[in-house]
């Protein structure tokens, strides 16, 4: 096993545990077991024990410290994938010299499952069923598989549905009734050289850990009926692999799927929706996105009550932008929540706008929706100039800043879509408004709305601050984990 060895005083930040060996932190790789010396390695010149190695793409090496890092000798730091040609060198995937090989990943995505469970989660709301819920089973470094990701669907076939949604909008336990238990469908990222060469043995290891009862967790066999890669992400370009997409194993309903989101359907295309084809992570922002806005319909003096009748003609509605919409999570959760409420929704994607307008049939909201596909920044700056007023806005957009090299111009960014939407909100409103942007931290993500407010001369009441849920770990130590921030704020 060749071995990398760091630069002296490189190995503070892996052993707060990140992953990730960058190529300048590298003193040399070794092919044998000698160790370095300031100067050299021990043995003599030339001999077996103290040449140097050259890395091959997606191979394994293991990762030591500097002589001298642990009282006088290396200190082992883990076990690692490798790309030479990539500026992230090595991924650790394990603290011991432990093998990749298919019964690694299935007990690898077996302990991913079992975090998952409802004996693991810190609040039973957060529990993760897997008879019902869609979710990530695998989130990457996180889940100590770096550079892959698992989103598993749970639903059925979008034309069934609808069939059986004849009458009306269903709730889960009248779809499962009408078309029997959900089936499944993988999403597949492969974002690292190491995994991505090794997609055959993963593929294996994923079907049969879900074709067999797990105890606590899997009932009963759960199999996917198909998986999809979603492999396109610009990171693989910096992996030298090319984008790649499609379904790869099974069969995949034309015309394509539907989930239920805290109880709500919602109409899936996972080969051709964005990312890894639905935004799971922001499942109970919305939930709760739809709670504040019954709040601000009963102050209003509607009704907050799910199902009750919406406002008779000439009574005022809950006005709510749901800016960067995509397929409606946002909005379409406050209009089941709030009967009082309308939704601009607004999305420069067409598609997109399309999908919407199918879960808003499926929810019974489509007579409250209007959809507009735009850029975001023109539409705000349209509906300032035209004077409107919103009592909701919600702001989703996707990543400004994908990378620390593009956060100052990204800041910009923030600040004015938030400025802007801030403008369109009536006193003592809401503002929820959010950053999936890993580069972006809380810190500076807060400081940017508090000048936003001030040059909007508005002023913020924090109500609430979330994260991504816990399908998609937070791990201390790899800040990369933690990339979703929300915040929902009191306008005044």
């Amino acid at each position: 096993m060749k071995r990398i060895i760091l630069k002296p005083g490189e190995e503070k930040r892996i052993l707060e545990g990140h992953p990730w060996i960058y190529d300048n932190e590298v003193e040399c790789v070794l092919a044998g077991k000698a160790a370095p010396v300031r100067g050299g390695l021990h043995g003599a010149p030339g001999s077996p024990e103290a040449r140097s190695a050259e890395l091959v793409p997606g191979e394994c090496a293991d990762v030591e410290s500097a002589p001298g890092a642990g009282r006088g000798k290396p200190l082992y730091l883990g076990r690692a994938l490798v790309n030479p040609n990539s500026k992230i060198l090595a991924r650790i995937y394990s603290p011991s010299k432990e093998g990749m090989d298919k019964g690694f990943f299935k007990r690898r995505f077996r302990e991913a499952l079992e975090r998952r469970s409802p004996g693991a989660a810190s609040s039973v709301s957060l529990a993760y069923n897997f008879a019902r819920d869609c979710g990530r089973i695998v989130f990457g470094e996180a889940d100590f598989l770096p550079g892959l990701i698992v989103d598993r669907f749970a639903g059925w076939p979008l034309v069934n549905l609808e069939a059986a949604a004849a009458d009306g909008p269903l709730a889960f336990p009248a779809a499962e009734a009408a078309l029997g238990p959900p089936r499944s469908w993988l999403s597949v990222q492969f974002l690292a050289y190491g995994m991505d060469c090794r997609r055959d043995m993963i593929l294996e290891a994923l079907n049969e850990v879900l074709s067999a009862p797990l105890p606590g967790v899997l009932p009963a066999a759960a199999p996917p009926e198909g998986i999809i890669e979603k492999s396109a992400a610009r990171v693989r370009e910096l992996e030298g692999l090319p984008p790649s997409e499609g379904l790869i194993k099974g069969t995949f309903p034309e015309g394509g799927i539907v989930i239920f989101e805290n109880g709500l359907p919602f109409a899936v295309d996972i080969p051709d929706g964005q990312k890894t084809g639905y935004f799971l992570d922001q499942r109970f922002n919305r939930l709760l996105a739809g709670q504040y806005a019954a709040m601000l319909s009963a102050e209003a003096g509607g009704s907050a009550e799910a199902g009750s009748a919406a406002p008779s003609a000439g009574q005022t509605r809950l006005r709510v932008l749901d800016a960067c919409s995509c397929t409606g999570g946002f909005g379409i959760h406050v209009l089941r929540a709030a009967p009082g409420a309308a939704v601009t929704a607004v999305d420069a994607s067409a598609s997109a706008l399309e999908t919407l307008r199918k879960n808003a049939v499926l929810n019974g909201v489509a007579d409250r929706i209007t959809t507009v596909e735009a850029d975001i920044f023109d539409t705000l700056r349209a509906f300032d100039r035209k004077k409107e007023k919103f009592d909701l806005v919600i702001l989703d957009p996707p990543a400004f800043a994908k990378s620390r090299t593009v956060l100052a111009e990204a800041l910009r960014g923030y600040k004015e879509i938030n400025l802007r939407a801030m403008k369109l909100i009536r006193r003592n409103g809401i503002l929820i408004t959010c950053s999936c942007s890993q580069a972006l931290d809380e810190a500076r993500f807060k400081r940017v709305l508090v000048e936003a407010a001030a040059d909007a001369e508005r002023r913020l009441i924090q109500l609430d601050f979330r994260y991504q849920p816990p399908d998609h770990p937070i791990l201390l130590g790899y800040g990369e984990s933690l990339y979703l921030k929300g915040g929902f704020y009191r306008v005044l």
